[in-house]
């Protein structure tokens, strides 16, 4: 992404200071999309507040920041379609994010696909989301599969420069990258659980000792449930699915001197797929999910002791295992815990099981984020492949987020192998 010069050389001529800024517009777009945002709060986030909040005179805005955070974003059209949804709504070749224990439901051998996000097109023109996915059944029950995902986020080219000179001696190209693998297995004919290993690795580093890339293992564990129920004359598929992601080791980009936690995420979900006709289906899914971060401490007097206090709590939360972290994460007390958990309100329509139209609601607390979007999207199926798009359009006024277009490309294995028989 490149840059204009400007007389401060504090933005300019530091490159890690520029890439903190681009981090943190990406931080803002994803947890701090809030009306009436100034500039200089969002400067506040970019340049160093790693968990944490903003005081304003009538409260705390606090939002749970992490190391990673591309790793919260949808990655597919589908669940991007249905106001980010798909712990519950039936297996697709995107469920390594949602849900992997989905896959063990799948009626194909196996799939592939890849999607593709423009990200903050209202602000930049090279920051994007590429995801590839794919599973594989094995065994002769036909209840066991394999998935893997590569997950990269570029957040385009920031230019390195002299403090003398406006002229670009170096180009830098942070990223964010993970790599996943599942397993997952029906333990019975209505219930699976699924779990996943993932290395991630987010490069912030300017090629100095300012900055190194950070790196973290992580794992998931995620369960899902179909039952069909008669409702009136028809027989509908009621599904309930969970997923605890990224539960993982933290993230340094300063060899170890801070800490920063990664966004293990707790999804439950639900829906209800009813068949209108023997064509034409309607299916209604919600999800809940909530960050298992704690809050970072805040600075709330200027006594010396306040800031004695604050330092001890500071060292105390950056020392603090990413499984402590965890627990704490549940510390708010009920009422604030229960405004930190996200609604998503999905719908999908189906003819034929060919073509497909989509729409959803995203609900985050304007304490805690205030992202609340409305998502429409549709699909096209063939035997060999499947086609999607999605569509977000924000009910808060100056979300970056705004117009966020989602594309996938899914190939069914078996359809293409039928191809050659």
């Amino acid at each position: 992404m490149k840059q204009h010069s400007s007389n401060n050389p504090t933005h300019i001529h530091k490159p890690a200071s520029a890439i903190l800024i681009l981090a943190g517009l990406l931080l803002a777009a994803l947890q701090v999309a809030a009306q009436g945002v100034k500039e200089t709060e969002v400067g506040r986030f970019a340049i160093g507040r790693t968990a944490g909040a903003k005081e304003t005179e009538v409260g705390r805005f606090s939002v749970v920041n992490t190391a990673v955070p591309a790793l919260s974003i949808a990655p597919d059209a589908r669940g991007g379609s249905m106001g980010d949804n798909g712990v519950a709504n039936g297996s697709d070749i995107a469920s390594q994010y949602w849900n992997p224990a989905k896959y063990a439901f799948n009626y194909s051998k196996a799939g592939v696909g890849l999607s593709y996000t423009p990200w903050l097109r209202r602000l930049v023109n090279d920051i994007a989301l590429a995801y590839l996915s794919g599973f594989y059944k094995i065994g002769n029950n036909d209840n066991q599969a394999f998935g893997a995902s590569l997950r990269y986020f570029t957040l385009g080219e920031i230019p390195q420069q002299n403090s003398d000179s406006d002229v670009p001696f170096n180009w830098l190209n942070p990223y964010e990258m993970a790599l996943d693998l599942s397993y997952s297995r029906k333990l019975s004919e209505m219930y699976s659980m699924a779990v996943a290993f993932r290395y991630i690795r987010s490069d912030m580093s300017d090629q100095s000792d300012e900055m190194t890339p950070g790196n973290s293992f992580a794992a998931d564990v995620a369960g899902y449930v179909e039952k069909y129920i008669v409702l009136g004359s028809s027989e509908s598929l009621c599904t309930f699915g969970y997923n605890i992601s990224n539960i993982g080791t933290k993230v340094s980009y300063d060899g170890g001197a801070t800490n920063q936690f990664i966004p293990t995420t707790l999804r439950l979900g639900t829906g209800l797929l009813y068949p209108l006709d023997e064509y034409n289906h309607v299916g209604v899914y919600l999800d809940l999910s909530k960050f298992l971060v704690p809050s970072v401490p805040i600075l709330m007097g200027s006594t010396q002791e306040d800031m004695d206090e604050y330092d001890r709590r500071r060292e105390e939360y950056n020392n603090m295992s990413f499984m402590t972290g965890i627990f704490r994460s549940f510390n708010d007390g009920l009422s604030n815990e229960v405004r930190k958990i996200n609604l998503s309100l999905g719908g999908e329509y189906s003819y034929n099981d060919q073509f497909f139209l989509r729409g959803g609601y995203y609900y985050e607390n304007p304490n805690h984020g205030n992202r609340q979007f409305f998502s429409f999207g549709a699909g096209f199926r063939m035997s060999v492949l499947q086609l999607d798009a999605a569509f977000l359009v924000s009910t808060v006024p100056n979300n970056p987020l705004d117009q966020t277009l989602r594309v996938s490309l899914s190939f069914d294995m078996d359809g293409i192998k039928n191809l050659f028989r």
